[in-house]
């Protein structure tokens, strides 16, 4: 999820022959003998439209999958940041014309939003029972997903002895001199899962308003992208970054030493990419396939292992995954956004209008 990146589209196609037929009319093993009609209906349309808020780079491994699995299916995949997607989806749909047959993205709050207004297909996968219960709603709305929120920091010019290891000590260490100016977070009137993550603070952190009073005297910068924010933590001039997507950061951190990474220990929340398929969707068996292979064992280790975004299925092996994290934090302190209305309190206008001005008031003062 590139928060600064204009929209752009990636379209692949993949030819037709007469092998790839064959292949094309496979039903994934364990799957339903009548899923075969669900294949010959994405033949027929030949082609998926995806409006997505994941980096195109991470995507790619699974759109290649994809089209090798399910040949003669043009998947276009059009990457905007998390409140683009939400916004180009509304306004075509409202005008009637074409759109997203799949929506995917890390604003979890506007995705569930979406689904509950009706703008979802219900539709139960078969990979459904693979994910955890707070990762599905009402057979719409799937969680593909297990990212942290990181707190990052820049090994040169933070000491060991100042990294923060839980969200106290952050709120602590960051009203000192030397961080005034150098603290980074999302810009949580621009950024959809900036907003969503400062929401969940706001839940589970009792001293959430000291935290908002410590941001505002360090001044902290706030940016719409998490590469902006990773730039300028690995150039220094930032010091920390708060709230960063821990999957970006921790690809980040393999080639750039400056990159260091806190899961906080007190609590960690966990996002999860969620997908759901359009209602009205034009390819909407496409739709059903894109799903199901994202939630499947093969889908979930190209997540892990190429896309590097942590896989929500507990059974795939690899570096990113869901049981590796909460290994290193300890299950008690994994706290996942769930995939489910309750998380809209903060959409309410009023309610939403109220933290942004008790935001900045607080931590959006200079």
């Amino acid at each position: 999820m590139n928060l600064t990146k204009t929209m752009m589209s990636a379209a692949i196609a993949a030819t037709l022959a007469g092998a790839a037929m064959s292949a094309f009319a496979q039903v994934p093993a364990g799957y339903p003998a009548d899923y075969q009609k669900i294949i010959d209906g994405a033949k027929k349309e030949g082609k998926l439209v995806i409006y997505g808020a994941t980096d195109s780079k991470a995507t790619q491994p699974l759109i290649k999958d994809f089209s090798a699995l399910y040949p003669g299916i043009t998947v276009e995949y059009n990457d905007m940041n998390s409140t683009e997607v939400y916004n180009r989806f509304i306004s075509e749909a409202a005008a009637g014309g074409n759109t997203a047959d799949v929506m995917w993205s890390s604003a979890m709050d506007l995705q569930v939003r979406l689904a509950s207004d009706g703008y979802a297909l219900a539709y139960k996968s078969v990979e459904a029972s693979k994910i955890p219960g707070w990762a599905v709603w009402n057979d719409m709305a799937y969680g593909t997903t297990f990212e942290p929120a990181a707190i990052v920091y820049n090994k040169r010019l933070v000491t060991a002895a100042e990294v923060p290891q839980t969200h106290a000590d952050f709120a602590k260490l960051i009203t000192n001199e030397k961080f005034k100016d150098k603290i980074t977070t999302y810009d949580i009137e621009k950024s959809g899962v900036g907003f969503m993550f400062m929401a969940q603070d706001s839940h589970e952190y009792a001293q959430f308003g000291a935290l908002e009073q410590a941001l505002g005297t360090a001044r902290v910068r706030v940016q719409s992208s998490t590469g902006t924010m990773l730039e300028r933590i690995s150039s220094g001039e930032n010091l920390i970054g708060y709230n960063v997507l821990g999957s970006y950061a921790l690809v980040r951190a393999k080639t750039d030493p400056s990159i260091g990474i806190v899961l906080p220990k007190d609590y960690t929340l966990i996002l999860s990419r969620v997908l759901f398929i359009n209602k009205t969707a034009k390819n909407v068996n496409a739709g059903k396939l894109w799903l199901d292979y994202m939630l499947s064992h093969r889908g979930q280790t190209i997540v892990a292992n190429d896309s590097k975004l942590y896989a929500i299925r507990a059974d795939v092996k690899g570096e990113t995954t869901s049981a590796d994290l909460i290994k290193v934090i300890g299950e008690k302190n994994i706290k996942p956004v769930p995939v489910h209305p309750i998380i809209l309190q903060y959409l309410v206008p009023a309610k939403r209008m109220a933290f942004l001005k008790q935001w900045k008031d607080t931590a959006g003062k200079k």
